[in-house]
């Protein structure tokens, strides 16, 4: 049986909402029986997109979190609807937009916040994976058309087939989905951009008065004995660990350039640490940067 899921790649994604100007486009002022009344032209964000920059100056990125409804398998807004909220065969779920009428409390009911009040309507309202578009032979909905990166992309096949991919590359659900009843069928790619956190630096040298970049220098990351990562410095002299849990661990670093070797600490790692110009003399390694 064909069912749906979103898959998000938040590496692809650039903030350009194009996604939430193509829902909008949709849903505002249209009137889709059956599936929804039309959408309010300003305070719903049914594709909903989220910001988080992690690191400092030199070393900052920004990674942006494209949140529709996540179209749970035992979705808790089904069991709170009395009715009026039902999920599909496809997997798709939908708030009726008759016997919703007046059911304010469904907000409350998704961990996600991925429903809204119209007021206009007296209506609970949320994404409808363009169910109506599906239903008429459309390959995908819109804003999964309107991306321009391939950021969005919609999976339809049987639940075996969906877990494969979710295997194999590695896809993730949100972290507080470990804690909700019901399973989200929205997977991300690329969710450490968003959830987890990087050491990072940046290694030279000064020659006859002016600091070079030191390239291939090879630099070790370690929790005490094991080593976790390692990897050579780029053209630039730069290195970065990313994908780290923000759970207030220990690290050490090691790392070696030109016969020379510096071992440093990076303590209750709870946050992106930016630790600046690592710089190569004639007396060896030192931190010349502001660590952060």
């Amino acid at each position: 049986m064909k069912r749906y899921a979103f898959i998000i790649d938040i590496g692809l994604c650039e903030n350009c909402h194009n996604c939430f100007l193509a829902c909008k486009d949709e849903h505002c002022g249209n009137d889709w029986p059956g599936y929804s009344r039309p959408q309010p032209l300003h305070g719903h964000r049914w594709l909903d997109i989220r910001q988080k920059e992690r690191g400092s100056f030199p070393t900052i990125d920004v990674a942006y979190l494209p949140r529709p409804c996540m179209h749970c398998d035992g979705a808790p807004c089904i069991a709170a609807g009395g009715g009026a909220v039902s999920q599909r065969s496809d997997g798709i779920v939908l708030i009726d937009p008759v016997k919703a009428r007046g059911r304010r409390a469904l907000l409350d009911a998704c961990p996600y916040g991925a429903i809204w009040w119209n007021e206009e309507e007296g209506l609970p309202q949320k994404c409808t994976l363009c169910a109506h578009l599906l239903d008429d032979g459309w390959p995908a909905p819109r804003c999964v058309q309107a991306c321009p990166t391939g950021a969005l992309t919609l999976f339809a096949g049987d639940d075996r087939q969906l877990q494969e991919k979710v295997k194999n590359e590695r896809l993730e659900l949100l972290p507080e989905a470990k804690n909700q009843r019901g399973r989200p069928r929205c997977y991300y790619r690329n969710l450490h951009r968003f959830s987890r956190c990087f050491i990072a630096g940046s290694i030279a040298e000064r020659l006859g008065g002016i600091e070079e970049c030191v390239v291939a220098a090879r630099v070790i990351l370690r929790q005490g004995e094991k080593i976790v990562a390692e990897q050579c410095s780029d053209q630039f002299g730069d290195f970065k660990f990313d994908d780290l849990a923000e759970d207030g661990a220990d690290y050490q670093l090691e790392i070696t350039a030109a016969g020379k070797q510096l071992h440093l600490a990076v303590l209750a790692l709870t946050g992106s640490r930016v630790l600046g110009t690592i710089l190569l003399d004639e007396s060896g390694l030192t931190l010349a940067g502001h660590g952060r």
